[in-house]
């Protein structure tokens, strides 16, 4: 089992005329600018995104990881977490969306055989499909039980990403006999499967989360996708990066939510605005407390970024290792991670949180939309929490202990 690697060699003529990183990004750009326009007042309504997940569609973002010999855009890792960190910055929750979609996505590369990878992969792209669900360990977990020739899968997962819009859920389940987590996807047409839009977070509204209940919904073999056990002798180091990958997303989305806000708290005191110095005339550029705040912030953002421009190197390369890669070398990459982790973190809860004290009272009014921004930061660290990280960082760095193999929530 797991992930399979790009022949090497000199670029075929796909290669060379397929769309490249400059194309996805301005793709990605004009999207952005397209969901800025009415971001507030989608996430105001707090509707279903069908719409925001036609425009992914539409921009052929959906596909972008596919290889393109299987009909998608023969992106790689590093153009996906920049064009969820730009939709990110214009709004947060379709961000969230698309990076879980990225992930689940691609997914069976790390899984499961290559042959049924690609074949995954061709129908995904063929039918456009849209993918929510989650791999994070619950409680209880959702139970997948021999019945004949077949399994099936009952249980609740409490929250689930994109599971209002999804075509197709990929989640976690543990096999009754033996306990052992394994990969399944699910068609949320089955019989069997129902699902609630019930999350009713405060933030991340249009990220499409809700819960789903499966009961006895049938799974066949070519929907059981490989092993999610963290055991060596099971989690081969390649396997393993699926880890600091999905969570690297993450980090992206934080990004993005930090320079979204920053951009728009920008474009706001430039117009005049200062809510600690109203004798400054308008336009002035000259308020130092303004100035202060926007020179931490901006800190904190180039420095999150930074660190993660460090781990998505990593990451890139240790996907390049393929089947080379080493314990020692995952555990290096995993760190970096959780490092740029924690910076963005900190980044987005400061800049989403100071921003609304550099607009001052006007920032709580629902119509200028700033408040969306700290509620879409705060909600997603609270689902994905650092602290308990960096005891991980302090561990790898004085007793070279490797941190513990955690997919993202």
């Amino acid at each position: 089992m797991g992930l399979a690697t790009a022949p090497s060699g000199p670029a075929s003529e796909s290669d060379r005329t397929r769309p490249g990183r400059a194309h996805w990004l301005r793709v990605a750009r004009e999207t952005a600018d397209d969901l800025a326009t009415d971001a507030a007042d989608r996430e105001h309504a707090g509707k279903a995104p069908f719409d925001e997940v036609s425009r992914l569609r539409e921009a052929g973002l959906l596909t972008l990881l596919v290889p393109d010999e299987l009909g998608g855009g023969g992106a790689d890792w590093p153009t996906a977490y920049a064009v969820v960190r730009e939709v990110a910055a214009a709004d947060g929750a379709i961000g969230q969306l698309l990076g879980c979609h990225y992930f689940l996505s691609w997914y069976a590369r790390f899984f499961t055989e290559p042959a049924l990878a690609a074949q995954i992969e061709r129908r995904s792209a063929a039918e456009q499909w849209c993918w929510g669900g989650g791999f994070a360990s619950e409680e209880p977990p959702l139970t997948l039980t021999r019945k004949a020739r077949s399994h099936v899968l009952d249980g609740r997962q409490t929250y689930t990403t994109g599971v209002l819009v999804a075509d197709r859920l990929a989640v976690r389940a543990e096999r009754a006999d033996t306990g052992e987590p394994v990969a399944v996807v699910v068609d949320p047409a089955h019989h069997g499967v129902r699902i609630e839009g019930d999350a009713d977070t405060f933030g991340q509204r249009l990220a499409a989360g809700g819960s789903v209940e499966f009961d006895a919904v049938p799974v066949v073999a070519e929907d059981m996708l490989g092993s999610l056990s963290a055991d060596e002798d099971v989690l081969s180091p390649l396997t393993a990066l699926a880890s600091p990958v999905g969570r690297l997303l993450s980090v992206q989305l934080l990004l993005g939510m930090t320079e979204g806000v920053l951009a728009e708290a920008r474009e706001y005191s430039r117009a005049g605005h200062s809510p600690w110095h109203p004798a400054w005339p308008a336009g002035s550029s000259q308020d130092p407390q303004t100035l202060t705040t926007y020179g931490e912030l901006t800190v904190l953002a180039r420095a999150a970024s930074a660190l993660t421009e460090q781990a998505v190197e990593a990451v890139h390369g240790g996907l390049a290792h393929g089947q080379d890669l080493t314990y020692d070398e995952y555990a290096d990459i995993s760190v970096l991670v959780t490092v740029a982790e924690v910076a963005a973190n900190r980044a987005a809860q400061e800049s989403t949180t100071r921003a609304l004290d550099i607009i001052g009272s006007r920032s709580a009014s629902s119509r200028l939309g700033f408040d969306r921004f700290w509620r879409n930061a705060r909600t997603h660290t609270l689902y994905e929490p650092v602290a308990h990280r960096l005891r991980d960082v302090g561990d790898y760095f004085l007793n070279g202990a490797h941190p513990p193999f955690v997919l993202p929530v």
